[in-house]
């Protein structure tokens, strides 16, 4: 048995992997029986960023896709917000037009945040005040192990959570609204607060909203149930491929440090 006991023996999980940390002994430093793996965590974790294109969203959809969505479908040209006028192609017939290019840019880099965040395994909330839809975004969250909001917001639910909830208490760290607007064209006051607390978000915009707090905004249609399918199907697809993506870059480093 050794000359001295050690001082304590602290257990740290690092990215996947338990790691033993063995603290001094009489003023003598003793390594770990098991180093710690940071730097192929790191490289799992920071070598996506460097892709523009890492998890391959850009084939998921394409213009044709968004314009049979109905995406380009705006409001009549009196409910119009002026923030709005550079994402518009136009108007036809009093209605207001989404240029279809700009959407399909913005919903790509959307997507592309909103898989990084899934990858690092950040929490993800789905919010919506519309109740047609609320069914179907739950579902969907369901459906990619996050989480959805679909009732009634109330104020300080992220700016006030430690006393409304619990200290030390996680916020969601991507909120990814589906209506900027609650149900009397009001702005949904979760912006506000995501805003406050500065948490990310994504946001689906029509015509008649103001997309100057929301992070990645995506100008579309809001209202039309075959548009809504669409932004659930393409997130729901974009989380759970970012999450089979880490999957598989664990198992691939657990396989190649057993070897």
């Amino acid at each position: 048995m050794a000359a001295g006991v050690l001082s304590g023996v602290r257990q740290v999980l690092r990215g996947p992997r338990l790691v033993s940390a063995v603290l001094s002994c009489h003023g003598q430093t003793f390594s770990s029986a098991a180093a710690p793996d940071t730097a192929a965590t790191e490289k799992i974790l920071n070598f996506p960023i460097t892709q523009p294109d890492y998890f391959h969203l850009s084939e998921l959809f394409t213009i044709k896709d968004l314009f049979e969505a109905r995406v380009h479908l705006g409001h009549k040209k009196g409910c119009r917000h002026r923030l709005m006028e550079p994402y518009l192609f136009g108007s036809r017939l009093d209605v207001d037009i989404i240029d279809l290019e700009q959407t399909a840019e913005h919903l790509q880099q959307a997507l592309n945040f909103t898989a990084h965040v899934a990858y690092r395994g950040g929490i993800i909330l789905f919010v919506s005040r519309r109740r047609q839809f609320g069914h179907l975004i739950e579902t969907t969250a369901r459906e990619c192990g996050e989480y959805a909001h679909t009732r009634y917001w109330k104020g300080g639910l992220l700016t006030n959570a430690p006393i409304q909830y619990s200290p030390g208490v996680r916020l969601p760290d991507l909120v990814i609204f589906f209506s900027t607007l609650n149900n009397v064209f009001q702005q949904h006051v979760g912006i506000r607060d995501a805003a406050k607390m500065n948490i990310p978000t994504v946001g689906i915009v029509d015509s008649n909203c103001n997309p100057s707090l929301i992070a990645y905004p995506v100008p579309g249609n809001d209202d039309t149930t075959v548009a809504m399918e669409m932004y659930c199907r393409l997130f729901k697809m974009t989380i759970n491929r970012a999450k089979d993506k880490r999957r598989q870059m664990e198992l691939l480093r657990g396989i190649s440090a057993s070897v």
